[in-house]
């Protein structure tokens, strides 16, 4: 008997798995990897793998780049790798081409992609460097479909709230239950974040700071998911890590039918 309901409390607490007719619980995970230049890749993806999400945004990622900051990493593909490591299908997403290669956005998944999209955010003002949308459907084990997507705004404020109005705009379409997580150089009490993603359920504390990474002061990296009537946040925190300058966000989630 004993060993029946330690198993059964197992079961219900386990990311992925169906925890009834009506709820599927998923752990997600949004990360800026620095583009690899405080750690090498194997150790972003022993990290990762270590957490066990079902799904990862990542932001800050090199494809075959020969980045002087980070020359360690010259001409890797950091989402390849990232898929290798973690055990993960893997999707890139090309923000602009950088140094002989491409940077942006990038989606792990222990679910299949079914359709992938990379959308360029509006840039109100020239000479920006271009900002990006990586969109994809998932597949769960249920045959449920979600939307995830992963981001990185613009440093400047009255570009990302046009960027998180484009956000809001491309996103709240989809017939599917969405997951957003990304890299937003905002705070919780900025225009962009208060009210441009008022509508979406934040997956964490807004006193659960990201970054620096050694001593973090501020919140700019969040998981946000949509229709607020879909999820249900089960538990969230930040990592204790210094891979990056930024700690990553992770969220139990649940998605109700």
């Amino acid at each position: 008997m004993k060993y029946l309901s330690a198993l059964l409390i197992v079961l219900l607490l386990c990311p992925g798995r169906a925890t009834g007719q009506d709820k599927t619980r998923l752990k997600v995970m949004t990360y800026n990897l620095r583009f690899g230049e405080l750690a090498s890749l194997k150790e972003l993806g022993e990290f990762i793998k270590s957490e066990n999400p079902d799904v990862v945004f990542l932001q800050e990622v090199d494809v075959r780049t020969q980045r002087k900051r980070a020359p360690r990493q010259n001409g890797k593909n950091f989402i390849s790798e990232l898929g290798y490591y973690t055990e993960m299908m893997s999707l890139f997403g090309k923000s602009i081409n950088y140094e002989g290669g491409y940077y942006g956005l990038g989606i792990l998944s222990k679910y299949p992609f079914s359709s992938s999209r990379r959308m360029d955010l509006p840039m109100v003002e020239a000479g920006r460097e271009q900002r990006s949308l990586l969109t994809a459907t998932v597949v769960l084990d249920n045959g449920e479909e979600i939307t995830v997507a992963s981001t990185h705004l613009d440093l400047k404020p009255e570009i990302r709230l046009v960027q998180a109005e484009a956000i809001n705009e491309m996103l709240r379409k989809s017939s599917q239950p969405v997951l957003l997580g990304g890299d937003f150089n905002a705070r919780p009490q900025s225009p962009e974040i208060a009210q441009g993603m008022s509508d979406w359920q934040r997956s964490c504390p807004d006193d659960v700071y990201t970054i620096p990474a050694k001593a973090p002061k501020s919140k700019i990296d969040y998981l946000f998911s949509f229709p607020r009537n879909r999820w249900k946040v089960i538990q969230s925190y930040v990592p204790e890590v210094f891979l990056s300058d930024h700690r990553p966000v992770v969220a139990v989630i649940e998605l109700i039918k």
